[in-house]
């Protein structure tokens, strides 16, 4: 596996793990116990997520982010507490994956993953703080369990393929960082309207 496709394999997996880190975590692992993916030889740093350990408390989080994820916001709560948990985890898996010998590479995997993570916690945080403003009380669970999915299914096709995971980076980064404009330009027109009118 070529520089560019190794690079596109950490930063989706660390940009997933800014949406479900529990989920990238348990979903591989298990995986590669069962044998129903075959990663790249060279990602031996992956296989402490096989760990029963690992995926117990994995399966735990998960389990736990799944519910706590769905209920309007305690949602936001979830997220806030995992601000700095899912970019370490972002970060711990690039290094895992990259896997270097060079501390050059090392330190650049590390700033690499956490930095795709907090892109993408950030774009999701925000981005169910908004949800959370609709006064009915489904729309939590529908963008949540989609969420779900989505994150399941990009997590099968970038370990599945090197070409797909640098594809699936590239579009995550970009749709995080316009989701962010966006709920800025958003915020900034909201609290315009809002703001009181000087006469005189």
């Amino acid at each position: 596996m070529g520089v560019v496709a190794l690079l596109g394999l950490a930063s989706s997996i660390s940009l997933l793990s800014g949406w479900r880190l529990y989920l990238c975590v348990f979903a591989t692992g298990l995986a590669m116990r069962f044998g129903w993916i075959a990663p790249p030889v060279h990602l031996t740093g992956l296989d402490v997520l096989a760990n029963p350990w690992v995926l117990g408390i994995a399966g735990v989080g998960l389990i736990a982010e799944f519910f706590a994820d769905k209920i309007m916001w305690l949602d936001t709560v979830w997220d806030a507490v995992h601000t700095l948990i899912r970019p370490v985890g972002g970060a711990l898996l690039a290094l895992a994956i990259i896997d270097p010998h060079d501390p050059t590479w090392q330190v650049a995997s590390l700033l690499l993953g956490g930095s795709a993570a907090l892109l993408s916690h950030g774009a999701k945080a925000s981005t169910r703080a908004a949800v959370n403003v609709s006064p009915e009380p489904f729309s939590n669970a529908i963008v949540s369990t989609g969420e779900d999915v989505v994150t399941t299914s990009l997590l099968a096709a970038t370990i599945a393929s090197p070409v797909a995971a640098v594809v699936i980076a590239v579009l995550l980064a970009s749709g995080a960082v316009a989701m962010l404009v966006l709920l800025r330009r958003l915020y900034r027109r909201v609290t315009r309207r809002k703001a009181p009118v000087r006469t005189g």
